[in-house]
């Protein structure tokens, strides 16, 4: 394909998506709770294409479909996996929304320094937060820099690509904060899905037959692959690996706990949960099945993440269809670096700057967070710029280091013994955990970093909470004030 129907493409996206950005500043306020939260205004429809769009970024369309076209049916199970993790919010959504309003917390980390009564915590978590969403970050951008390069058959260098994914998403994160993100998520999101859907539907129904055909020819060509481990890719361990963190994904991540802020009630949380269930269940399939149909269509290619760009570059996809894929694949991709950098900038603004910044509650100096913002875009710029393979891999080695938050997050919740000592330890031996056995490439017995950060963080946590005095007062006062009004609500 042209490389100027490529770029035309773009042109026309960063045109809309900077009207819709801009058009959000028209009610932003100058206060930090309206840009990092949306002022928590935001209503379920739009809030659930927004977790949808933060949630499904270029690891889908790009990573999930060189899973499935590498390893076999088992990047489904592997997926799906993330989606039953979702049944955490039931349970933690309510508590962070009621929190989080109450006592006008921006991060989810300084909600657990006031639950444990230790800045600490806050300190620890924000900073491990900014060294492991940094690789997650650049995933994306290398996802945007792999597409247009294997559209344009070569011709846009993936440097310019990576670039320009960029600078756009530095500019709709500076531009009105969340308010930027949400309205543009919602477009994002939108294109996302629809265009994949037809896509999809193309090449089954005028390339391979329709879907009976379609799976004919796998069971028939590619058995090994519609079994698990498949390939030999997926077996127990690997498996275990690399779903235990998809399965904390929700609470894990700050980009997209924090997104539990941001419904104006618990009622949109619910509309906001429900959606983005339908969403990802549909984009899950397809994605697996675009997986499929490169495996088919496009067999023996040196890379897999390269499956999609190569697809949509091929004779096999109409140019119009190809395009608009492109800019779907593009638009998640900008959405999760808005939200990774929004979300950092107030890491760093709330829990690691100095305190009389964290006690600002109403004004709020724009310059900091967009030199932060435009620091963290830079660094995920540069690490993309090494262009390390299989973007599933890579994004699920950095939600690996965010299970060390979960321990401390259950025992916020639902361990009134538990300590500030005894998360300040699992954090760390978690991290150091995370880091150590990733570095190495060290998988003791076969169990990859994994499952060995949640349970060395877990244990430090249970036996150093025993071991010490839990915080009364504050914990107190949080816990009380979610059961009176769990209870108020009828929620577990």
């Amino acid at each position: 394909m042209s490389a100027r129907y490529v770029y035309l493409a773009m042109f026309i996206y960063i045109v809309i998506g900077c009207w819709l950005a801009y058009a959000a500043r028209v009610d932003m306020k100058k206060d930090i709770m309206d840009y990092f939260l949306g002022g928590r205004s935001t209503g379920g429809i739009v809030a659930a294409l927004s977790y949808s769009a933060t949630t499904y970024s270029a690891f889908m369309m790009v990573g999930l479909v060189g899973f499935t076209y590498s390893g076999g049916v088992g990047a489904l199970g592997f997926e799906l996996v993330y989606l039953a993790g979702l049944s955490l919010v039931a349970f933690f959504g309510p508590r962070f929304w009621l929190l989080g309003k109450k006592y006008s917390y921006i991060s989810p980390y300084e909600m657990l320094a006031d639950r444990y009564n230790n800045k600490w915590i806050s300190i620890i978590s924000s900073f491990t937060a900014c060294i492991f969403l940094i690789p997650y970050l650049s995933v994306q951008l290398m996802g945007v820099g792999y597409l247009m390069n294997g559209l344009s058959d070569g011709e846009i260098p993936f440097m310019i690509g990576v670039l320009i994914a960029t600078v756009l998403a530095i500019v709709w994160a500076l531009v009105a904060g969340l308010r930027s993100v949400t309205w543009t998520d919602s477009l994002q999101s939108l294109i996302m899905i629809i265009v994949s859907v037809l896509v999809l539907l193309f090449i089954v129904y005028s390339r391979l037959g329709g879907f009976l055909n379609f799976f004919a020819i796998l069971e028939k060509d590619f058995p090994e692959f519609l079994s698990v481990p498949g390939p030999g890719f997926f077996n127990f361990k690997t498996f275990l690996g690399l779903t235990l963190p998809w399965f904390f994904f929700s609470i894990s991540n700050p980009q997209v706990s924090q997104r539990l802020f941001i419904p104006d009630s618990l009622r949109s949380m619910r509309t906001m949960i429900k959606g983005f269930l339908v969403f990802g269940f549909i984009y899950t399939m397809v994605s697996v099945f675009w997986g499929f149909t490169a495996l088919i269509l496009l067999p023996g290619l040196e890379s897999a993440d390269m499956a999609t760009p190569v697809l949509l570059g091929s004779t096999y996809v109409p140019v119009t269809l190809a395009l608009f894929a492109m800019v779907g694949i593009t638009a998640a991709a900008i959405s999760t670096i808005d939200s990774i950098m929004l979300t950092l900038s107030s890491l760093v603004l709330r829990d690691l700057y100095p305190k009389k910044n964290r006690d600002q509650k109403n004004n709020l100096d724009l310059v900091t967070p967009r030199v932060i913002i435009i620091l963290i875009a830079f660094l995920g710029f540069l690490f993309a710029s090494q262009q390390f393979d299989l973007i599933a891999a890579l994004s699920v080695a950095s939600s690996v280091g965010l299970l060390i938050v979960v321990p401390t997050i259950f025992g916020a919740f639902f361990w009134r013994k538990s300590t500030a000592a005894g998360s300040i330890t699992s954090l760390l031996s978690g991290c150091f955990t995370a880091v150590y056995l990733q570095f190495t490439g060290w998988s003791p017995w076969g169990y990859p970093a994994g499952v060995w950060t949640l349970v060395i963080s877990s244990l430090t946590f249970i036996i150093v909470s025993l071991l010490t005095i839990p915080p009364e007062e504050k914990a107190d006062e949080l816990l009380d004030y979610l059961d009176k009004e769990l209870s108020k609500r009828n929620i577990l």
